[in-house]
């Protein structure tokens, strides 16, 4: 039974390598973490429209409208936080870059449950979508935290 050799091992990168491959990790990260930021925007505005558009409806629409909403909303929130978790620990490689990305994401809707000084508020107590989108979105990033932190890194490929 023939045996091949082994290849050699690769040559480690150059110097002009390992400078690009710092630059873009932490451009993913600049990027990730404004993608946190902009996804809990997104999800207070669609939070406050969905919920003034249940408000405007009466009876078994409302609860239609209501429940459709509800759905979308929440998958939404947990697809796009585990597709901006997965970015941020691709473009980094770092097991802790989903914190890039949920940390301004809390931020913002903490923010977003303070009065301004014009009364206005992005997310009040009685819209129950916003509070479900809230949970939703603080359970996903906790479980893709856990996940990355806890599983080991992959091996090196030889």
């Amino acid at each position: 039974m023939p045996v091949l050799p082994e290849p050699p091992p690769p040559a480690p990168p150059s110097r002009a390598e390992r400078v690009l491959d710092r630059v873009l990790r932490v451009a993913g990260g600049v990027v990730a973490l404004w993608a946190g930021v902009l996804a809990a925007l997104l999800d207070l505005i669609f939070a406050t429209w969905a919920w003034e558009t249940v408000q405007g409806r009466s009876g078994g629409a409302q609860a239609l409208v209501g429940i459709g909403l509800a759905v979308a909303g929440i998958a939404a929130v947990a697809a796009s936080t585990v597709l901006l978790g997965w970015f941020a620990h691709s473009s980094t490689g770092s097991r802790w870059a989903v914190a890039l990305v949920a940390l301004p994401w809390f931020l913002v809707i903490v923010v977003g449950g303070f009065r301004t000084t014009e009364g206005d508020l992005a997310l009040a107590g009685d819209n129950v979508l916003g509070l479900a989108l809230i949970v939703t979105g603080a359970v996903t990033f906790a479980v893709l935290g856990f996940r990355h932190v806890v599983t080991p890194p992959a091996p090196a490929a030889r």
